[in-house]
């Protein structure tokens, strides 16, 4: 039995947190504000997040920060914008090469930075490893099966594999940290393009071409900053954007849904508790994408989208528009 921290009380954190626990691990489920922490211990559950699932017994939850001095291992699932502050608070009570897993999917918007460089910049005395694939938090938490790629120096790696694997949750291994953060970040705003072709009804066939070619995005971002594109192969690539852009449980997905019925972004955010991460996301990736000189026209429409009302239809336009180049380009 492993004695795991998990930072973030929403669905993701929630679901992992009974995933874990089902697998005999002591959990430390933590929450910033006392008056959640107060209802999951007396309703059992976590109805404002993941309501309906009823919390195993080795769940703790927790709102102390100090008792992750006794974790083994921590698992960080704050959204990708608060995850710096989040880990300066984590700081102070780590010990010396403790490992922190960033279940997050996302680039900081201020710095541009991967959540594995703000990790590092943050915690220098851990061991950084991502967790990131193709998972609904409703399907993890109710048993039912799924796989993730694990991405950390092959050392941290080995002792995480082994205490992480569970018999719902299947994990694969990559030294790639790259490739495995851009995969679990850029598919978030490809899924918002899927969502609003579905919304338009335009049919399987245009956001079956939307998915391939927002893979080759991801692939040529991340290869400009030291991935892999094999890599993309695996989980955090074609698993995770095939999943995430292909159903209405995405939030992304069903927030191009809501964008495409004319919806503004602040009504669509403004009706919701859990984080959209493709809506950051689009304004990070667009800004790094330009520091390196990288092609990104979906992502690109996208983010013009949210930041500069563009209008759907010119969005598609501009995409369906471009010209005409090698399939690997």
């Amino acid at each position: 039995m492993t004695k795991i921290a998990i930072i973030g009380a929403g669905a993701w954190g929630t679901a992992l947190a009974q995933c874990y626990a089902t697998a005999g691990h002591d959990v430390d489920l933590w929450t910033r504000l006392q008056d959640h922490a107060d209802e999951m211990i007396e309703q059992g559950r976590n109805d404002r997040y993941l309501p309906d699932i009823d919390l195993h017994n080795n769940i703790n939850i927790s709102t102390d920060l100090t008792e992750i001095t006794q974790a083994e291992l921590i698992l960080n699932v704050t959204p990708a914008q608060y995850l710096r502050d989040s880990l300066r608070q984590l700081a102070p009570f780590l010990r010396d090469n403790q490992p922190i897993v960033i279940c997050a999917k996302g680039i900081e918007i201020e710095s541009h930075s991967l959540l594995s460089t703000v990790a590092h910049e943050e915690c220098p005395k851990a061991k950084i490893a991502i967790l990131t694939g193709p998972n609904f938090a409703i399907d993890i938490a109710r048993g039912l099966p799924s796989a993730s790629t694990l991405a950390s120096d092959p050392e941290t790696g080995k002792f995480l594999m082994e205490n992480l694997t569970a018999r719902n949750l299947r994990l694969y291994f990559t030294s790639d940290m790259v490739s495995a953060q851009i995969g679990g970040a850029i598919k978030n705003v490809i899924a918002i393009a899927c969502g609003i072709c579905h919304g338009l009804n335009l049919g399987e066939s245009a956001r079956a071409a939307l998915v391939t070619r927002g893979l080759a995005e991801i692939a040529r971002l991340s290869e400009s900053l030291g991935g892999k594109r094999d890599t993309l192969m695996g989980q955090c690539g074609v698993g995770d954007i095939m999943l995430t852009c292909s159903s209405i449980q995405s939030r992304n997905f069903s927030c191009g849904v809501a964008l495409a019925q004319g919806k503004t972004i602040d009504e669509i955010l403004n009706e919701r508790t859990s984080v959209t991460e493709g809506v950051p996301t689009a304004k990070a990736a667009q800004a790094l994408a330009t520091a390196n000189n990288i092609d990104m026209p979906i992502t690109q429409a996208i983010y013009q989208c949210l930041y500069e009302n563009l209008p759907i239809t010119a969005a598609l336009d501009q995409i369906l528009n471009r010209p005409a180049r090698h399939e690997r380009e």
